[in-house]
């Protein structure tokens, strides 16, 4: 399988959630189960992401960082999402505890935060994002895992949102 990526700069935590809004919005009709895996500093934007996803897909009320409660369950819109977050685990062996791999195994959407503190037991992403700090904004770099991965990020750049609000410092590549 041919891996795309792409990265964009978000100016600020606006830009980022601008981001994640298009990212959402370009998810392609009728997939399910697919892994997203949000990657970064403390404080980089992986919640703010996250919520800016959950948000288009029509979760309301408090979204939050599932950092203690590891996992937060939505259903919004006849879809399931699940949010991890891995920043306590220690180990994958703490991750199967969880119930991870039943968890997944239901054909939710998840979004996970951490997958390092995972390792191996993650499986891999249908998209991978990396956040990083670039001055006072984040560089958000994609790659896709998957076929319907590579579709996802070739949506995302297709999104007439991702004009304008965020400059686009590369293109989808494929590797």
């Amino acid at each position: 399988m041919r891996q795309s990526r792409l990265s964009v700069t978000a100016a600020d935590a606006e830009a980022t959630e601008a981001v994640g809004t298009a990212l959402a919005a370009a998810l392609p009709a009728g997939t399910h189960g697919l892994l997203v895996t949000l990657g970064g500093e403390l404080g980089a934007g992986k919640t703010t992401l996250a919520r800016a996803m959950l948000r288009h897909w029509g979760v309301t009320g408090t979204v939050r960082s599932p950092t203690y409660t590891l996992v937060e369950p939505y259903e919004s819109d006849g879809r399931s999402i699940l949010h991890f977050d891995l920043y306590r685990l220690v180990g994958p062996t703490e991750l199967e505890a969880l119930g991870y791999r039943e968890l997944r195994a239901s054909g939710t959407l998840s979004l996970l935060e951490w997958p390092e503190r995972g390792g191996d037991a993650v499986g891999p992403p249908d998209i991978a994002c990396e956040i990083a700090w670039q001055g006072d904004g984040r560089r958000l770099d994609f790659a896709s895992g998957s076929e319907a991965g590579r579709a996802w990020l070739a949506a995302l750049q297709a999104q007439p949102s991702m004009r304008g609000l965020i400059e686009t410092t590369e293109g989808l590549k494929e590797d």
